[in-house]
């Protein structure tokens, strides 16, 4: 029987790796569907951004409450997860409570310490369920979460509490048949939580209180294997890409705009010819801005997958706030939307088949990119440096270049400064004219 369930559980657990593997591997692809750029930098200020953003969470307590709440949630969720190496070694191995015997005296007060971070978790879980659907915290209900993003981020709140009450009953299990004496469970002392819960399991039999912690032990594994895939299709995906981005987040002066080089070889090539590079025929003329994904640069595809959508970019978007239709934490589930659409399509024609859509017009509107002040107030708030407005940008920049989309206003601009080199209706020569009045 024993060698039945170690096959099983490892037929399991190949399984569910090799389809975790795939996926991932898949959105791997996809992000490097985006332009190349290169990340260079005092590298001890990116591992210092990775301990402070992605394991600190240093952006998060800027609201208190639910930075305390996430921050145990995150924390148990982290650290929970180091038991689970015990339990798959007991499923692999056809064992039960494999450290206890090693680790002694100090295996119930580590087990104690598993357990008040999983009690926390379902706390903190409970409370994020109140917050989104009895409290209805309006950055948490917009529009562009009706749907799947809603039910995904109430489908992982409920999971993460189930997997919790599993594991405590599966605990409490395990003591009350500790102390019946029975055989396979060896004696490790009560445990933090499901040792006030294990009373309620007082006149079970002893074939009963087995077939119970037998079954919350596969519940368990089976859901935590199920967690595990389900991530790479949910927002919660940030748990593991949160790190990467950090790291990879700008140094720059916060605000400071990336020119295209090939715009600034364009003006310096028609003011010295000479230094133009032979034109060949059969190269395709490069894009200004970006239309689709792969005009972003994978970063900015990273940034997409990396979201959490908890809206903190939107609450303080001046244009979102007076109404207009601009939301940055839509720009990223919309990048994220296109990404995996066009990655279907490679996976079902080989190669990238024109589909007849793009990111700009399709899933973003020329309304929400020119509503964007570029205050870079979505950058500052977002808890891992996400920035909506490098995608904006380069959206704005293949409008105004390529389609000569823009607002009146903006084109007497840029013929001002085309014809003046200056953004206002005077000549170069006559600009220096304020000074002789003053004299």
């Amino acid at each position: 029987m024993h060698v039945l369930q170690q096959i099983l559980f490892l037929l399991l657990l190949a399984g569910a790796s090799f389809l975790f593997y795939k996926k991932i591997r898949s959105i791997r692809r996809n992000i490097l569907l985006g332009k190349d750029r290169s990340f260079g930098g005092d590298s001890a200020r990116r591992w210092r951004n990775v301990l402070l953003l992605a394991l600190g969470q240093k952006k998060m307590f800027k609201r208190m409450t639910p930075a305390i709440l996430h921050f145990f949630v995150y924390a148990g969720f982290v650290i929970i997860n180091i038991e689970m190496l015990e339990i798959i070694l007991d499923g692999m191995l056809g064992t039960h409570r494999l450290f206890a015997h090693a680790l002694g005296s100090l295996y119930p007060v580590l087990i104690g310490c598993f357990e008040f971070l999983a009690a926390t978790v379902l706390i903190g879980c409970a409370i994020f369920l109140v917050r989104r659907n009895i409290l209805r915290l309006k950055r948490l209900n917009q529009p562009e979460l009706d749907g799947f993003p809603k039910t995904d981020a109430n489908a992982i709140l409920i999971t993460e509490i189930v997997l919790m009450g599993l594991l405590f009953t599966m605990n409490a299990a395990d003591q009350q048949l500790q102390q019946l004496g029975s055989e396979h469970y060896a004696q490790t002392g009560s445990f933090l939580v499901s040792g006030m819960i294990a009373p309620l399991f007082n006149g079970m039999s002893e074939t009963s209180l087995i077939a119970l912690e037998r079954t919350t032990w596969w519940l368990h594994i089976i859901g935590v294997l199920a967690f595990l895939n389900y991530l790479p299709y949910s927002k919660h995906l940030h748990i593991v890409l949160a790190f990467p981005n950090a790291y990879y987040a700008p140094l720059e002066p916060a605000g400071e705009m990336h020119n295209m080089p090939s715009v600034q070889n364009e003006v310096l090539y028609m003011m010295q010819p000479e230094l133009a590079p032979p034109v060949s025929g059969d190269a395709a003329p490069q894009r200004f801005g970006a239309k689709d994904v792969m005009d972003l640069s994978w970063k900015n595809l990273m940034d997409a997958y990396a979201c959490t959508e908890c809206g903190r970019c939107t609450s303080v978007c001046p244009a979102n706030i007076t109404g207009k239709k601009l939301s940055p934490r839509k720009i990223m589930m919309d990048t994220r939307d296109r990404v995996e659409e066009v990655g279907r399509n490679i996976d079902q024609n080989g190669s990238f088949a024109d589909d007849g859509k793009s990111l700009v017009h399709d899933y973003i509107s020329v309304e929400e990119l020119r509503a964007c002040t570029s205050c870079n107030a979505c950058v500052e708030a977002c808890p891992v440096s996400i920035s909506p407005l490098e995608i904006i940008l380069d959206a704005r920049r293949y409008l105004v270049m390529e389609e000569s989309n823009s607002p009146q206003e903006w084109n007497m601009m840029f013929g001002n400064i085309e014809n003046n080199m200056a953004p206002w209706k005077f000549s170069p020569d006559e600009r220096d004219l304020w000074v002789a009045e003053m004299q």
